[in-house]
């Protein structure tokens, strides 16, 4: 199911899209799991529960560490790995401590550090500790799910991850500062972590200091970032070669680039979102004469929707009849949705209405993050679905299986609570100064970050950088389209589009929980991780 291709804008797509962008307003965009609160940022005088320490600092902890010794099965051979779980300080610009961040590595024994690639991993959220990628994806273990259905138990089981990255590279999970056991000390509060940039300079001094503390200066470096992960990579990517840290390859798995994208009053959103509702209604057989692949189904949907229906949006209310009429029937056909009701929403379908409205008759709504997964809500004549289908599926299955493997297997023990989510994470600042400026910013903050210029700044001065886009057809937080789309906007010279690549999985957001999805990207990054530098 892997397709790669570069994505070709029509003229009247790509003057819609530039007005948009251009003019757009700021609001928050898609959360991993579990979902942060989405805010403006509180007034200068009002001060979360978390930032208020008028009794003392918060105490500096010693660096710790815990190391035990595994083995895995893989690929016919048996490696043998330590895994290290621990907590590395953070430094300020007055070189004093101010965050105490966990992680745990996967080093693969007997390797040469020099030419052995290592890989940091982390999720998004923003506020969401990486306990999704550490127990779903390329660790040496991952816990079993029913999905796309609910998965039953406990007790859940976690088993030996045939799909692990070990045989390609060593592996460190990073949870964000104030989630997992991360957190702030000495002076420090949640303001200084709860922001794009103070998230960016978190990890960026945590990647360093690793790199310090167990001499992999000079190995072969990926970043791995999922959902907001992605936000975080590809400014990270230039800020990390600003500060002398060449990268060799950043994933972006399940990505949002641009968090403008939903601002009132414009219409990317419905443009974007589009083939990914096609993807859910050939996947629920609610289109005529289905095709077989998926893969060339949304094709035609691309080609619609950033064709005749971008034209329509764009037209607004000077629509004439008889072209919303055509409009309408072609939307209907991608969808599922009743030509009726597509008229009603003048042709502006948000995600929460195709959630609820196409599997209506069945008393179904879609999951978000996975549509593919199907939820029952108490009242199915309302306007939107009560939960997320798809997150209530799976979490108290990831949750416990950290939960029991850090303590069972990597025989961490703390007293401390460990925060799957950012407990009192405040207001997040979502402004942004990208490090190199970007096309049209001239260097300037913007109110809302669009990191697919740092990225592109990234690639220009790093030409050997390489970028890999993992996507999941059935994801609707954050839609395979609008990924294409930013990406195809970096304003790479011809010579270094080629940096870019990307995959398509039949999948969600969390690509690794359908099995054969998993399969694929693991051959996908691997092949991605082993391509010799300069290639």
């Amino acid at each position: 199911m892997k397709l790669e291709r570069r994505l070709a804008v029509p003229g009247s797509l790509g003057l819609l899209l530039a007005l948009t962008f251009a003019s757009a307003v700021p609001v928050v965009g898609a959360q991993d799991r579990p979902p942060a609160p989405a805010a403006a940022p509180a007034p200068a005088a009002e001060h979360n529960a978390a930032d208020k320490k008028d009794d003392k600092d918060a105490p500096i902890p010693p660096e710790k560490t815990v190391v035990t010794h595994h083995e895995l099965a893989l690929g016919g051979k048996t490696l043998k790995y330590t895994a290290t779980a621990g907590t590395l300080l953070i430094r300020d610009e007055e070189d004093k401590p101010y965050g105490s961040i966990f992680y745990v590595a996967y080093t693969l024994d007997g390797a040469e550090p020099e030419s052995r690639p290592l890989s940091f991993l982390y999720n998004g959220g923003p506020g969401s500790a990486t306990l999704w990628l550490h127990m779903g994806s390329f660790s040496p273990v991952r816990i079993e799910t029913n999905s796309p259905n609910a998965t039953a138990g406990p007790p859940f089981k976690l088993v030996p991850n045939q799909y692990s990255l070990l045989d390609k590279t060593d592996l460190v999970f990073i949870d964000a500062p104030l989630t997992g056991y991360s957190r702030a000390v000495g002076k420090a509060t949640a303001k200084d972590f709860s922001g794009v940039d103070q998230d960016l300079h978190a990890f960026d001094r945590f990647i360093q200091r690793y790199l310090n503390a167990n001499q992999r200066w000079n190995s072969p470096k990926f970043l791995i970032g999922e959902s907001y992960g992605t936000t975080r990579s590809a400014a990270l990517a230039d800020m990390l070669g600003n500060d002398g840290v060449q990268l060799n390859g950043v994933v972006l798995i399940s990505s949002i680039l641009n968090y403008n994208i939903r601002a009132g009053g414009y219409d990317i959103l419905y443009v974007t979102n589009l083939p990914s509702y096609a993807a859910a209604a050939w996947y629920f057989n609610k289109v005529p004469n289905k095709p077989a692949n998926v893969a060339d189904w949304v094709e035609q949907a691309r080609e619609f929707a950033s064709g005749p229906y971008a034209q329509a949006l764009f037209a607004g209310h000077n629509l004439p009849a008889s072209q919303l009429d055509t409009v309408a029937k072609e939307v209907s056909r991608f969808t599922g949705l009743s030509v009726d009701y597509v008229k009603e929403a003048d042709l502006r379908i948000s995600p929460t209405r195709f959630r609820k409205e196409v599997l209506r008759e069945d008393r179904r709504t879609l999951g978000r993050y996975d549509m593919r997964f199907e939820g029952v809500d108490l009242d199915s004549a309302g306007e939107n679905p009560s939960y997320d289908a798809s997150d209530a599926g799976i979490s108290g299955a990831f949750i416990a299986a950290l939960h029991d493997y850090l303590s069972r297997e990597l025989k961490y023990e703390s007293t401390d609570t460990y925060r799957p989510s950012a407990e009192n994470i405040g207001q997040w600042d979502w402004k942004h100064r990208p490090t190199s400026g970007g096309p049209g910013m001239g260097g300037g903050e913007q109110s809302q970050p669009w990191v697919a210029a740092d990225l592109g700044a990234a690639i220009r001065k790093n030409p050997h950088l390489r970028v890999f886009s993992a996507n999941g057809y059935f994801d609707l937080a954050t839609p395979f389209f609008a990924t294409e789309y930013d990406l195809s906007h970096m304003d790479l010279e011809p010579a270094l589009r080629g940096n870019v690549k990307f995959g398509y999985y039949p999948s969600g957001h969390m690509i690794y929980l359908n099995v054969e999805a998993l399969h694929q990207l693991k051959d996908d990054l691997a092949g991605f991780i082993a391509q010799p530098a300069g290639n």
